[in-house]
């Protein structure tokens, strides 16, 4: 392991999530908040990390940007592994700071929680009223979001061209699915291509958000919290406080578009749209969407639920819209429906969005290749003798990459039992079994609101330090694809 190597790649992730402050700096600035000066401690304090990184990794100021560039460029999958895993702490431990300084939250473990939720585009969140926190602080809140959502670490390659050929390490280590899709020959340019179809939606849902009435400040907001599949809103009622039905069909329309896999978005936009449309994955995740809006629609106009017919299709859209991408946002208080519906809601959640997209959960991809792996071994004991393949968009899937889906399968709900058991042994007796299971649940995920103590009207203001920590480590891990987390815990990760 190249130590000093990871250590100064850090320092640069947290040079930029320091620098990434200013932008904040402008709102508390121009409101002349409070927070302000936390944000200018806050980024002195970055920079100090980020110098101390470097330092240790025995980096030199006049080298920054043209030091030993073959050496970066052997930057191997262990190295990757370790720099994407402690990024995102280091980011998060940093991106606390305002909260802290400018007296918002009352503990740097609320600070931390609320930081972690907000870079992994978890939406959970333990501030309880929200519209009394400065619009610096609630912008900081809202660019963790869209921060995280396309990734820290492509962020970085796409601005720090000098990590070369070990880019494409990182590149494999973060973003989310069981097979990263370079669009263009070099990692640089798949990353420029990524963050420009990202800022492309930003900008294009912002706009249809201020059409329908919203200001300048909040449709910026919660157009980072939709493509990023974050769920920070600037009111306490999230999306719900707007009452508008223009306002929430276009909020479902943007958080369905940013659960498809962003390399199919790049392929319309280019002009490859019957190709992008043919994708397996994407018709199984638009046929979900659809199937489980009808059903749960039905069951909201015929128990009276939700007033009239569109109310309820609208309502039922948003909700399976919000919760299969794994966003957040809510536009009724879903608590209330019926059982079932919940439950429907519960199961999107654990499918999350397709690879490739800011959603979480297991990922469309993995689903469906799972229920094939359960219809090919249905075949072969029909027909001991056959050698039947499972296949995606034509293409036969390697017996190593259903063994890693299964793996991962397996794994994620093993992370769901010992995190659920964690939070019950240390949440002093204020949490019971469908809240553990729940909190566990949409924590890993990285949905955010949840059901019961955890649902639509509630947050994670109440529950106990080492519960926010239990469910930081779930967030993190979620937003990681599990992998890099536990490789952080595995010890011949650290060794030669």
């Amino acid at each position: 392991m190249k130590f000093r190597l990871v250590l100064r790649v850090l320092a640069f992730i947290s040079l930029v999530v320091s620098i990434c402050m200013v932008f904040p700096m402008i709102w508390s600035a121009i409101d002349a908040g409070a927070d302000f000066g936390a944000f200018v401690l806050s980024l002195l304090c970055g920079v100090g990390v980020s110098f101390a990184l470097f330092t240790l990794g025995g980096g030199k100021i006049g080298e920054i940007f043209f030091e030993r560039r073959k050496e970066y460029e052997e930057l191997g999958i262990r190295e990757a592994f370790a720099v994407v895993g402690l990024s995102w702490v280091i980011a998060a431990a940093v991106g606390a700071l305002p909260y802290v300084l400018a007296g918002c939250l009352p503990s740097y473990t609320d600070a931390f929680f609320e930081t972690v939720s907000g870079f992994t585009t978890t939406g959970a969140t333990v501030i309880t009223d929200v519209e009394a926190v400065p619009r610096g602080l609630l912008f900081w809140r809202g660019m963790t979001h869209w921060l995280g959502g396309m990734g820290i670490i492509v962020l970085s390659l796409a601005v720090l061209p000098f990590l070369g050929v070990g880019g494409m390490e990182l590149y494999k280590a973060e973003v989310p699915g069981p097979t990263p899709e370079k669009l263009t020959p070099r990692v640089q340019q798949t990353a420029l291509c990524l963050w420009g179809v990202y800022v492309f939606l930003t900008a294009l849902e912002t706009a249809f958000l201020m059409f329908g009435g919203m200001d300048l400040f909040e449709s910026l907001i919660h157009a980072f919290s939709t493509i990023s599949t974050g769920g920070f809103s600037t009111r306490n009622a999230s999306v719900a406080a707007y009452g508008s039905a223009y306002i929430e069909w276009v909020i479902t329309f943007f958080m369905v578009a940013s659960g498809v896999n962003f390399a199919l978005h790049f392929l319309f936009l280019t002009g490859f749209c019957g190709k992008a449309l043919r994708d397996e994955e994407f018709r199984f995740y638009a046929g979900i969407c659809l199937f489980s809006t009808a059903v749960v629609a039905a069951m909201l106009w015929g128990g009276a639920y939700l007033s009239g017919l569109e109310h309820a299709v609208r309502g039922a859209a948003f909700q399976v819209a919000s919760f299969i991408t794994t966003t957040g946002f809510v536009s009724e208080n879903y608590n209330l429906w019926p059982r079932f519906a919940r439950s429907i809601l519960m199961l999107l959640a654990f499918v999350g969005g397709c690879a490739g997209s800011t959603g979480g959960g297991l990922k469309v991809v993995r689903v469906l290749l799972l229920l094939r792996c359960i219809g090919l071994e249905i075949q072969m004991l029909l027909h001991p003798r056959s050698v039947p393949h499972t296949r995606v968009n034509g293409t036969v899937v390697s017996s190593r990459a259903l063994s890693a889906v299964l793996a991962f399968f397996t794994l994620y709900v093993a992370i769901l039992v010992v995190a659920t058991l964690a939070a019950l042994a240390t949440g002093q007796g204020k949490l019971d079994m469908v809240t553990a299971v729940f909190g566990a649940v949409v924590t890993l995920s990285n949905v955010g609101p949840g059901l019961g103590h955890l649902g639509a009207v509630e947050n994670y203001a109440w529950l106990p330090d080492a519960v926010k920590w239990i469910f930081s480590l779930c967030m993190l891990a979620g937003r990681l694809e599990l992998y890099p987390i536990l490789l952080l815990l595995y010890p011949p990760t650290w060794t030669r």
